[in-house]
This record gives C-alpha cells, sequence and structure tokens, in this order.
C-alpha cells in the first residue's frame, strides 16, 4: 500500500512539473531601429563610428563637405554689401533732402511770421509752402527708390539662410542614446541626400513581443511584472519584465511559436518590456512566465 502511494505522488508530481514547465508565451525580442540617412549631397570627410559603438544623442559623428556651400555663401555675402552700398546711397539723399527740407520749414515759419505783419506778400507765402511740398515728394520718391533695394536685401537673407541650414544638415548628428547596429557608409565615399550612413537602436531596454492564447488574457494586465527567460548554459536565465502593452484584437498565431497546435489559433500580441544586461540581442527568442 505504501509503494502504491508513493507511486502515484510521483505520477503526480511529475504532472505538475511538466504542466509548470510549459511558459505562458514566446517570441522574439525587438528594439527601435533608427536608420540614419544622409541630408546633403557631398564626399563624407570623416565618420567617427564603429558597430557596437555607444553613442549620445546631439553628438556630431560626421561630416559631409561643403566647400561648394562656403563658396557659394561668400558669394551671397559680396552681393548683400553691394546691394547695402546702394541702399547707404539712396540714404544720404534721404538724409540731403531731410537737411533742405528742415531750413526751408524754418523759412515758411519766418515768412508767415512777416506775412502776419503785412511785411511779405502771399506769394512769398504761396512760393515757400510749394518749396516745402516739393522737397517732401522728392523724400518720397527717393524712399520709394530704396524699398527694392530693402526686398533684395532680404531675399539675399532668406537664401543665405538656406545655405546655412544645408551647412548645419552636412553635419552628421546622432538623434538618439543607442548602440550603433550596422555601418553603411565610411569616409571619403560620396553620399547622397536620403542615401543611409548607419543604423542605431537604444537596447538598453529591449522589448519582448509575446502571443497569447485568448483564455490567458484573464491573467496578465499592462503594468503587470512578469518572468522572461532566455536559454543559457546550463539552465535558463531569468529576466524581470514589465507589460506595456496589450493588443485589443487578435490575430493568426505567428511561426514563432513553438507548437504545431499553438499556429493555428488566433492570439493577442503583448509587449514586454526588459532591462538589458548586454546579453539580451535583437531577435533572440525568450519564454513570458507569468507565474
Amino acid at each position: 500500500m505504501k509503494k502504491i502511494i508513493t507511486f502515484l505522488s510521483l505520477i503526480v508530481l511529475i504532472s505538475c512539473n511538466k504542466n509548470n514547465d510549459k511558459a505562458d508565451g514566446y517570441g522574439n525580442f525587438e528594439a527601435t531601429e533608427v536608420t540614419i540617412s544622409a541630408e546633403a549631397n557631398g564626399k563624407i570627410e570623416y565618420l567617427k563610428l564603429e558597430e557596437g559603438d555607444v553613442l549620445e544623442p546631439k553628438t556630431q559623428v560626421g561630416l559631409i563637405d561643403t566647400t561648394q556651400l562656403y563658396f557659394n555663401k561668400q558669394q551671397l555675402v559680396a552681393s548683400k554689401s553691394t546691394v547695402y552700398s546702394k541702399s547707404a546711397n539712396v540714404l544720404s539723399q534721404v538724409k540731403v533732402l531731410q537737411e533742405q527740407l528742415k531750413t526751408t520749414l524754418i523759412e515758411k515759419k519766418r515768412i508767415q511770421n512777416m506775412f502776419a505783419e503785412n511785411a511779405a506778400t502771399r506769394r512769398q507765402v504761396d512760393e515757400i509752402d510749394g518749396k516745402v511740398s516739393v522737397i517732401k515728394e522728392q523724400i518720397k520718391s527717393v524712399q520709394t527708390q530704396n524699398s527694392p533695394i530693402v526686398n533684395e536685401v532680404k531675399s539675399i537673407d532668406v537664401q543665405i539662410e538656406k545655405i546655412n541650414d544645408q551647412i548645419q544638415k552636412s553635419k552628421i548628428i546622432n538623434p538618439i542614446k543607442g548602440t550603433v547596429l550596422a555601418k553603411y557608409a565610411e569616409a571619403n565615399e560620396v553620399t547622397a541626400f536620403g542615401k543611409p550612413i548607419y543604423k542605431i537602436a537604444d537596447i538598453s531596454e529591449m522589448t519582448l513581443r509575446v502571443y497569447v492564447s485568448e483564455t490567458q488574457l484573464f491573467q496578465i494586465k499592462v503594468g503587470q511584472n512578469v518572468t522572461i527567460k532566455i536559454d543559457a548554459d546550463a539552465a535558463m536565465k531569468s529576466f524581470p519584465g514589465t507589460i506595456s502593452w496589450i493588443a485589443s484584437s487578435a490575430e493568426f498565431t505567428p511561426k514563432i511559436v513553438q507548437t504545431k497546435e499553438e499556429r493555428v489559433n488566433l492570439v493577442y500580441a503583448v509587449k514586454v518590456k526588459v532591462k538589458n544586461d548586454g546579453s539580451l540581442k535583437i531577435g533572440m527568442p525568450a519564454e513570458m512566465w507569468v507565474k
């Protein structure tokens, strides 16, 4: 009888271990990969990065030749100086006319005072009034000549700003903190707008995309802590993870799910955030254990 009880206990233990050995979800690690492309045309003067390098955001890692852009900018600056000289000539004419107007207004006031005392004639008053009007019209005319010059300067300023933007885009600036996954170009190569230079991703925190059946949904929720396991030498290595997203609609099970039976079922995708100690890689298979 004792042997029978022992035998039955062994069967129950084996059965429990068999059930507990099945993970709650299977999937692969992924990360947001960003491909950095050239924003200018020309020869790459330098490119200071290699695959595996960890780059900080807003760090300049390379430069595309800006020689022609520099010459174009200098040409525009010279043109602006020439236009400014025209404007200075117009403004000097305006200044001369304004001085004449100032003197004429003084004379007008004197004649008006004399006319009030019957020491000047109406003709003299009319003549000085006409002279003031003529000078004012001359000032307006000269100022009108300056308007297209001012617009030309504004146009040159816009062109200079465009070249400054092109020069800035010739600098290869790393946008995010991450690890260089692939390098597509080398220094001294000629690149073009939109041509990939390197690929980078932040792998300090990985995302495990797993799939669970409808019957498993009640066990999980966003923000829940779970255990993630990957294959190791002797035994599976465990990592703490947090569920960050659960799909709102079902889909057919992808090929990465292990068993043939599960591949024909509808499942829900789940994303789990996992801190990476350096052993997790993009595409690596892993398991999710809820309990």
